[in-house]
């Protein structure tokens, strides 16, 4: 793999909005690193669980997958040679990985689920710099309160729900939803900026 090894400036591997949003509260430059498909679609990167994979191991090798990822597009199609930042978020409840929903109903049925109850949220965030990649995890805690029917529907009716891991965006109308929050908000969004600055201080980026 090759690794970049410029501090001044960024590669995002990822599309989240949120995640560009958050870059941009701590003023890091960056640019979107551009990927053909969905990092989640494209035949490079196979996001499914390994047969007894433990949800920090799973969400690490993901992010630390997605960076690699982008190190090889930058090679490939001789991009300058930034840092590579990438994240991965996923969901645990009762032992079970929760990711994006599949459709509507799919939507319904997690947030459903996660009714009146604490679910786990894992962000991990891994930088490729100065020829090493390092991974960094946050874990936070989340409990809903009891969730009707009728609002939950109307909730999935927005379509915010359909691309965020668990079916839900907190910095949304879904935060209505949370009683409870052990952790960082901001790794429940998508980017944890405490764990990330750390990373990319030691990645030779200043605050």
């Amino acid at each position: 793999m090759m690794v970049p090894n410029h501090p001044l400036r960024l590669h995002l591997a990822s599309r989240s909005p949120r995640r560009r949003e958050l870059l941009k509260l701590i003023d890091i430059p960056f640019d979107i690193l551009p990927f053909r498909n969905s990092p989640r679609t494209d035949q490079a990167l196979d996001e499914t669980p390994l047969p007894g994979e433990e949800p920090r191991v799973y969400v690490e090798r993901i992010a630390r997958q997605k960076a690699e990822f982008g190190c090889q597009i930058i090679y490939s199609r001789r991009l300058p040679a930034h840092a590579v930042l990438a994240a991965d978020t996923t969901l645990e409840f009762d032992g079970q990985l929760i990711g994006k929903p599949t459709d509507a109903q799919d939507a319904e049925k997690i947030l459903a689920r996660l009714s009146g109850r604490t679910h786990r949220v894992l962000t991990a965030v891994a930088l490729a710099a100065h020829g090493k990649l390092e991974v960094a995890l946050s874990i936070s805690e989340v409990r809903f309160r009891e969730l009707e029917t009728a609002e939950i529907k109307r909730y999935v009716a927005t379509g915010e729900p359909m691309d965020k891991a668990g079916a839900y965006g907190i910095q949304g109308r879904a935060g209505i939803f949370v009683d409870h929050l052990a952790g960082s908000y901001t790794g429940v969004m998508g980017l944890p900026l405490c764990e990330t600055a750390l990373l990319l201080k030691r990645g030779g980026f200043s605050f």
